[in-house]
């Protein structure tokens, strides 16, 4: 009977380790294809990303909170006598500060964009006499959305932009 088991032993030793070994060929063979599949950086094979070029957002309602006082229609005033709606402006004298586009007249509008000195643009309307300065609706040649009011001070006329 001692024969018998271990006999019985013997073969179940051999047919775990046989499994075993079965086993692990098969997490080798495994491996080694998906080892293959993926790129390795010795391969010189370049990767490109294309992104797309980000499109123009369009402006939030201006809404604004504070009562404004009613502006003026200013039709005689030194610093604006060259200005005249249509013409070109060119920004300066800021001291490297920038000059606020606002959304409306006045100081107590938001401000929209910061103008740097050397930029060009477009006046659109004005001018408009509040809080001790003239103001003028500028606009940007290149984007339509690029506008506010800009006091007249740091503006001077230019030709052909």
């Amino acid at each position: 009977m001692d024969q018998i088991r271990r006999f019985v032993n013997l073969k179940v030793l051999i047919g775990g380790g046989l499994v075993t070994v079965c086993l692990f060929g098969v997490l080798l063979v495994y491996l080694g294809s998906a080892r293959q599949e993926q790129p390795t950086a010795a391969s010189g094979t370049a990767v490109l990303y294309i992104i797309a070029a980000p499109s123009p957002t369009p402006l939030a309602p201006i809404v604004s909170t504070t009562p404004s006082p009613t502006p003026t229609q200013v039709t005689d005033n030194p610093i604006s006598s060259t200005i005249t709606v249509g013409t070109y402006v060119q920004i300066t004298d800021t001291g490297g500060d920038g000059l606020r586009l606002r959304s409306e007249p006045g100081l107590s509008g938001m401000v929209r964009f910061l103008a740097i000195d050397g930029e060009v643009f477009q006046v659109m309307d004005g001018p408009i006499e509040l809080d001790g300065y003239t103001w003028w609706l500028l606009q940007a040649p290149y984007d339509p959305n690029v506008q506010g009011w800009a006091v007249a001070d740091f503006m001077i006329v230019v030709q052909n932009p």
